[in-house]
């Protein structure tokens, strides 16, 4: 019983199941390719996700319900999704010193603008990706 209010539970929140994938917040990482944003003079929003993280998962819903609100994020903005479960080791991860999966990375030039780890509040999603819009324009 207590097995299916857990797996009901999870199905009503939206959160990752077997079979049941989430939508990416941005272009799937690969080696070299932030820097080739950047160095094209991209503001690039870099998410470090796990598919089984439920932090990532409220994180990604918040993101892409702000480029839904607001399409000037989509087109001004390179989202690049980071698997921190193949990745957690790659230069790009330790040259921004991140800690772990469910951090948030916003980068323009050789400058970091801002960052969120493990954070879920809305209002400070949508100001990092404010930063990212204005640093864009």
């Amino acid at each position: 019983m207590k097995r299916r209010i857990f797996l009901v539970s999870v199905l009503a929140a939206g959160l990752p199941v077997a079979g049941r994938a989430l939508t990416l917040t941005g272009v799937p990482y690969t080696p070299g390719l932030v820097e080739k944003e950047l160095a094209a003079g991209k503001t690039v929003f870099v998410d470090f996700y796990t598919d089984w993280c439920v932090t990532c998962a409220a994180q990604r819903r918040i993101v892409e319900r702000l480029k839904a609100g607001n399409p000037a994020y989509g087109r001004a903005i390179s989202f690049v999704a980071v698997d921190w479960d193949v990745y957690s080791d790659s230069k790009l991860a330790k040259r921004l010193n991140i800690p772990r999966r469910s951090t948030l990375v916003v980068l323009k030039g050789k400058q970091e603008l801002g960052r969120i780890v493990a954070g879920t509040r809305e209002a400070d999603i949508r100001k990092l990706m404010d930063t990212a819009l204005a640093a864009a324009a």
